[in-house]
C-alpha cells in the first residue's frame, strides 16, 4: 500500500523509468552500459516506492498513552521551554526519520485538535538544534481529558521540501490514524507534560502508531 501523497510522484517516476529503459534498449549498443543504465532506472523506481509505502497499522487505542507519531530514531529527550503554544516547561521527545523510514505522520493522541499552524522557514538538517524553530514546520496540539494536551511538530529537513498536515482546529481525531506526510527526510518533535512517564530511551527505534512514547 502506498500513501496518497505519493501517487503523482510514483506515476511520474514510472513513466520516466519505462521511457529510460526503452531508450537504453534502442540507443545504447554496449550491453553492459545498457544494463547498468536500465538497472539504475529500476533502482530509482524501487526507492520512490519504498519511500511512499504506507503499511497498515492498527493502534491500541488508549487515551492515557502517547504513541510514536512516526517511524524513526529517538534523538532528543530533554526538558525545554515550549514557547509557541504552552509557554512553559515541557518534555521534548524528538524522532528523526531517515529517507528509508516510513514517512507517514500519525496522530500520537486521540482527542480534539486545539491548534494547527504552518510556519514557512529554512531547510537546515533535521538534527540541527535550531531546526525546531527555524525550519519549515507545522505545529499541532491534540487534547483529551485523560492525558491532557500534547503538541507535535512536523519539521522539514535538508531534503524535505513539503510537509502535509491534515489536522484542522476543532477536528476530533483518532489515535494512530493518518495525520499527514513529510517528503524526503525530516523529524517530529513531541512536547509532553513534565509529569508524563517516558517509555523510550535515546537511540531507540520506534514505529508510528505502535510504540508507546509516554503515559500518565
Amino acid at each position: 500500500m502506498f500513501h496518497k501523497e505519493g501517487y503523482k510522484i510514483i506515476l511520474t517516476t514510472l513513466f520516466v523509468v519505462i521511457a529510460g529503459i526503452l531508450l537504453a534498449q534502442f540507443y545504447i549498443d554496449t550491453p553492459w552500459i545498457q544494463k547498468t543504465v536500465q538497472a539504475a532506472f529500476l533502482i530509482l523506481l524501487i526507492m520512490i516506492l519504498q519511500f511512499f509505502r504506507n503499511p497498515r497499522r492498527i493502534a491500541s487505542l488508549n487515551d492515557e498513552q502517547v504513541l510514536a507519531p512516526v517511524d524513526g530514531k529517538v534523538v532528543v529527550i530533554e526538558e525545554v521551554f515550549e514557547k509557541e503554544y504552552f509557554k512553559d516547561q515541557r518534555i521534548q521527545v524528538s524522532i528523526f526519520m531517515s529517507p528509508v523510514n516510513v514517512h507517514v505522520t500519525r496522530y500520537a493522541l486521540g482527542g480534539e485538535v486545539k491548534f494547527s499552524k504552518y510556519h514557512p522557514g529554512k531547510y537546515l538538517v533535521a538534527w540541527h538544534p535550531k531546526a525546531s524553530e527555524e525550519n519549515e514546520r507545522t505545529t499541532i496540539v491534540v487534547e483529551n481529558q485523560s492525558f491532557g494536551a500534547v503538541l507535535y511538530r512536523q519539521i522539514a529537513g535538508a531534503l524535505a521540501k513539503r510537509i502535509v498536515n491534515y489536522a484542522k482546529e476543532g477536528m476530533q481525531v483518532i489515535q494512530g490514524e493518518d495525520a499527514g506526510f513529510i517528503k524526503f527526510g525530516s523529524r517530529v518533535d513531541l512536547f509532553l507534560p513534565l509529569d508524563a512517564k517516558i517509555h523510550v530511551n535515546l537511540h531507540d527505534k520506534v514505529k508510528g502508531g505502535i510504540d508507546v512514547i509516554a503515559s500518565k
